[in-house]
């Protein structure tokens, strides 16, 4: 079973306990080790993180916001393309896309005109968002996933991605799942080698996280603090996870050292102790909520 199959289930504990003796096992020396941050956090109707990647290659996919359900982060693909993903699973476990009645299917509510959306299979099956952005290396940028009940016993999740060049907030698309929670479980972060051709294991791949936080059910912000250092089943030794500089980070492939934190230690960070989640979140996720919020029913006439 793949990572992100068992992070559809919610499974971290099924990754930490189940992925090393299976599938990814046999990408030792094929592709760098996946590497990830399971993060100590309580159910949240929004999650807000800051990733920074410091080193990359074609084939990658730093994920910065991911739940038991859906993933967000930011891909180098090929020839220097660059794109930001936003991914949200159907409920039952297939991969073809067009096996799921559309009532079992994730739905597309509303997208950004530049945003290609479409389905995806092979993996399990659900909804995909694309964005073409060309993100740069040291820069930050900034993620904000949102859920909420909707009709039909679904919910819905957004994803916001910030756009340094303008300094503003894009609304890249909502989707409508039948996916049973109605809140952000198992929140984490991961660094993927998805090419897996040999060659992309001689280059080092890695990313720093900060300011994370969840917005828990009671409507507070708590930031995240405690990160689990976990892996898939590959055997490469080069990895490496921890706090540097009050930011977390995941380090995979070439070079690296498992000079840091051991793999399954779990570790605090704490200049996130005080974090204050940037006012311009809450003003955007109340600004979202007020428009986009289901029409009252009118009163029966008596």
């Amino acid at each position: 079973m793949s990572l992100s199959s068992l992070l559809r289930h919610g499974a971290l504990a099924a990754l930490v306990l189940s992925v090393s003796a299976h599938a990814s096992e046999s990408l030792t020396g094929i592709a760098c080790r996946s590497v990830h941050l399971a993060y100590t956090a309580a159910p949240a109707t929004a999650f807000y993180n800051e990733g920074r990647v410091t080193d990359s290659a074609p084939g990658t996919y730093f994920m910065m916001n991911g739940w038991s359900g859906g993933y967000f982060g930011i891909q180098e693909l090929g020839e220097g393309r660059k794109v930001v993903l936003f991914s949200l699973w159907d409920a039952h476990t297939t991969d073809d896309p067009k096996a799921l009645p559309e009532a079992k299917r994730t739905r597309v509510v509303s997208h950004a005109p530049e945003v290609r959306v479409g389905r995806f299979g092979g993996e399990g099956t659900g909804g995909q968002s694309f964005f073409d952005y060309d993100w740069k290396k040291g820069v930050t940028y900034r993620f904000l996933v949102h859920v909420r009940p909707a009709a039909e016993g679904r919910a819905e999740y957004s994803g916001f991605f910030y756009i340094p060049d303008t300094k503003t907030w894009k609304h890249l698309v909502t989707f409508s799942s039948p996916y049973a929670p109605k809140e952000l479980r198992g929140i984490h972060s991961f660094v993927e080698d998805f090419r897996r051709n040999g060659e992309s294991t001689k280059f080092v791949r890695r990313a720093d996280y900060a300011n994370g936080a969840v917005r828990t059910t009671d409507g507070r912000w708590k930031p995240i603090t405690t990160a689990k250092f976990t892996a898939d089943g590959n055997k490469a030794v080069n990895i490496d996870a921890g706090v540097d500089a009050g930011r977390f980070f995941l380090a995979t492939g070439g070079a690296t050292e498992n000079k840091t934190r051991k793999l399954w230690d779990k570790f605090t960070n704490p200049a996130a102790e005080s974090l204050l989640v940037p006012a311009d979140v809450s003003v955007l996720l109340d600004d979202f909520e007020k428009r986009t919020a289901a029409p009252v029913p009118a009163p029966a006439a008596k």
